[in-house]
């Protein structure tokens, strides 16, 4: 698992941005979220998270908040 923290959450479209501590910013969408909801997540949350290779590059699943 990576971690990093809600850099921008797009709520209408059901979606955002990660900054990875590696200083990526990795997209995810709220289907990839694992026992949180969408709506309770908010900007600057630290979350962790692992990575997937897609047609349109580095997507974020498994998204979570740290225990």
């Amino acid at each position: 698992m990576q971690t990093g923290k809600i850099k921008k959450l797009v709520r209408e479209r059901g979606f955002g941005f990660i900054s990875a501590t590696d200083g990526r910013e990795i997209f995810f969408h709220q289907s990839s979220l694992v026992d949180v909801e969408f709506d309770a997540l908010n900007e600057d949350q630290e979350v962790e998270f692992e990575v997937e290779k897609s047609p349109k590059g580095a997507r974020a699943i498994n998204v979570r908040i740290p225990k």
